[in-house]
């Protein structure tokens, strides 16, 4: 019997093609600042550049894609998870103003098959190279035993820098501020252990079709997140609306409410209007399979808003129509306010966070 590593399951030459396959999408992501090139232990990065910075912060995220990319196991597609992957850190980073700089991913996969890993890293790449990322570095590894042959998972971290006095957030949220929701691309990369049990449940396929959606439901899962940072960082530019922004929040895990209520002010509340928009065609399709209604799962899933931005209210038309002339849909859906009030139906702050509240009211439009 063979004592060797590739008789164990690991496949380190497969590992070399992999990188080979994915070298030129990463180098895209590459300008002056990137020394070294792919391959060494580190990625290096020049910082050069924050020496014109009064008081440079850097702002640091990671996350993953989660059980999405079981549907993306299922129908042997892995070109999108990727973007997934960027848009769940660096959006996150933009929250605080941040312009992101770099990110490191790392791919865990039972059996090491190149041309996915490639696959799976040009997502990335290209993600990384629409938000201004740097793709400096990251891992590969091989994990036979511990997970399925065709099993993969994807995580990542990033790194942005923002002056000092330009952090967005809770203590710019004043009394009378609009909040502006910015349409999703889809469900994203959130509650898709609950999509999955709900096709379960009904005896769905990955490759079944059902009314309502283009092409198989598979397909409508896999969309890709919507990358909010560029628009939001050429937002924060503008000469007038950008003087108007206080606070972003990316709508992920822990649903709308929850996610809006970590960049309010303690003792600050809002009220969304679920009449001024329609959850896209995939969550009526689920919402429909599960018997459940869209209240249901506000908590889980975006239900169409992937961002809000927090404005001052003069400015808030004008915030929305560049927000529009970039090609992302949005509108004012709330306002914030600090006047007294019981607060019982809110949600109250979120992941350890103890700031405002925010509760859903009315019904959803139509579409």
């Amino acid at each position: 019997m063979s004592d060797s590593y590739a008789a164990a399951g690991v496949d380190t030459a497969a590992g070399d093609r992999a990188v080979e396959l994915m070298r030129e999408a990463v180098g895209r992501t590459h300008g002056p600042e990137v020394i070294g090139g792919v391959g060494g232990f580190a990625g290096l990065f020049d910082a050069s550049a924050l020496l014109g910075y009064r008081r440079p912060l850097l702002a640091t995220g990671t996350d993953g894609v989660g059980t999405k990319v079981a549907i993306a196991q299922a129908l042997d597609k892995h070109d999108t998870v990727g973007q997934d992957l960027v848009g769940m850190i660096v959006d996150d980073i933009v929250v605080v103003g941040a312009k992101p700089l770099f990110l490191t991913d790392y791919i865990a996969c039972g059996r090491l098959v190149p041309e996915r890993i490639a696959e799976i890293v040009r997502g990335v790449a290209e993600a990384c190279a629409a938000t201004g990322t740097a793709l400096v570095g990251g891992e590969t590894a091989e994990h036979p035993g511990l997970m399925g042959p065709d099993d993969y998972d994807l995580a990542g971290a990033a790194v942005g820098v923002v002056e000092a006095d330009d952090v967005l957030g809770p203590e710019r949220v004043r009394d009378g501020d609009a909040i502006i929701a910015m349409a999703s691309s889809g469900l994203h990369s959130n509650g898709f252990s609950l999509v999955r049990k709900i096709l379960a449940d009904a005896r769905l396929s990955y490759t079944d079709r059902v009314d309502d959606l283009d092409g198989p439901v598979g397909l409508a899962l896999l969309e890709p997140t919507r990358l909010y940072a560029r628009v939001l960082l050429d937002l924060l530019r503008d000469p007038v609306a950008g003087e108007a922004v206080h606070a972003f929040s990316h709508v992920t895990g822990g649903g709308i409410a929850a996610n809006l209520a970590r960049v309010l002010p303690r003792g600050a509340w809002a009220e969304l209007d679920r009449g001024t928009w329609a959850p896209s065609p995939v969550f009526r399709v689920l919402t429909d399979l599960s018997r459940s209604r869209f209240e249901d799962h506000e908590g889980t899933w975006n239900l169409g808003i992937g961002m809000f931005a927090i404005v001052e209210a003069d400015f808030a038309g004008e915030v929305a129509a560049t927000l529009a002339a970039h090609g992302v849909e949005a509108w004012q859906a709330g306002t914030v306010s600090t006047a007294p009030r019981s607060l019982d139906g809110f949600e109250q702050g979120a992941k350890g966070v103890d700031g405002g509240a925010v509760r859903l009211v009315g019904t959803y439009s139509a579409g």
